[in-house]
């Protein structure tokens, strides 16, 4: 585990630094990183480790549990709204940063290290079902009616989601593993001379994405504190103390699998969303306030969530 913090938090750093030198330039060096991870490097992963996946139904806390905290992040910003004296560009900013979290570029490097490279397929299964679902229907949502824009069709939004790689990959890895269960002969012997060609390569192309997304994280780092300053401790106290809190309840009544309960608390503290709040600079909606919870948020969950390791872990 200290290994894989380490190379983390390396990566991290040699991102920032070179941006901060002008090493690699800030925009295109990071945009081409992180179409790397997303377009290459976690459908790799998805078709790596899901195929594995016992299907059962604990699978669904996995995407039940992230749109029961987006509704959550609705109300909380609803109620501290009046106290907080929040204007309409704020509310949405916030809903965005306590609801959608970062549970891909950093979620999967941090689940690795932290629970074990066996809770990275269901960090996956978070990910797509929850947070990526949610960014492409209520994220985009909220960005359009508070920047003033048309808000998308649901076709729109369908097509978002069926053009996405990963989860065209996270479907054909669920079409695998069910055709296993229906069909086992066939699919073993056809395993037997697919996988031991295919299966190397998967693996050194998912390798890749812990340093290059974490690398890509750190080109757009930013560390500076927000006017804003009350929103912004409501919002990273909400979303890397309270939302995994209620995720932790919401497992433990289900009565879910530790394992799949330990990938879903930790998945439910990750920092805010980057593709969310790029959404919302990109709107014009508090820009500054948008970097501050990324920047802040990234930080100071290497100190959350490992804290949330050792109460899931008792170690």
């Amino acid at each position: 585990m200290a290994s894989s913090l380490v190379l983390i938090f390396a990566m991290l750093v040699a991102g920032y630094v070179c941006r901060k030198t002008g090493a690699i330039p800030e925009v295109a060096g990071a945009d081409a990183l992180n179409r790397f991870v997303i377009y290459i490097c976690t459908p790799a992963l998805v078709l790596r480790f899901v195929p594995g996946l016992a299907l059962s139904t604990d699978l669904l806390a996995l995407a039940v549990v992230p749109w029961v905290l987006t509704g959550i992040a609705f109300v909380l910003v609803r109620l501290a709204a009046g106290p907080l004296r929040l204007d309409r560009e704020t509310r949405a900013v916030l809903v965005l940063a306590i609801a959608l979290g970062n549970t891909s570029f950093v979620g999967f490097p941090l689940c690795e290290a932290i629970l074990g490279p066996d809770s990275v397929p269901y960090a996956v299964v978070y990910d797509q079902f929850g947070s990526f679902l949610a960014l492409t229907t209520v994220g985009l949502a909220v960005v359009a009616r508070a920047s003033g824009a048309a808000v998308p069709t649901p076709r729109e939004m369908m097509r978002r989601i069926a053009r996405f790689p990963p989860f065209i990959a996270l479907v054909v890895a669920f079409g695998l593993r069910l055709a296993s269960q229906l069909a086992p002969a066939a699919v073993e012997s056809l395993g037997a001379v697919v996988v031991p060609v295919v299966a190397p390569a998967l693996a050194r192309v998912g390798d890749a994405l812990v340093p290059v997304a974490m690398f890509a994280v750190g080109l757009r780092l930013r560390v500076t504190m927000p006017r804003q300053r009350v929103a912004f401790g409501f919002a990273l106290a909400s979303k890397l103390l309270l939302m995994p809190l209620i995720a932790w309840g919401l497992v433990s009544a289900l009565g879910t699998s530790p394992a799949i309960a330990n990938a879903t608390v930790l998945e439910a503290g990750m920092p805010p969303m980057i593709t969310a709040a790029a959404l919302a600079m990109m709107a014009g909606l508090a820009p500054e306030l948008c970097a501050a919870l990324v920047g802040w948020g990234i930080i100071l969950s290497m100190l959350t969530l490992r804290l949330w390791g050792f109460v899931l872990l008792g170690a």
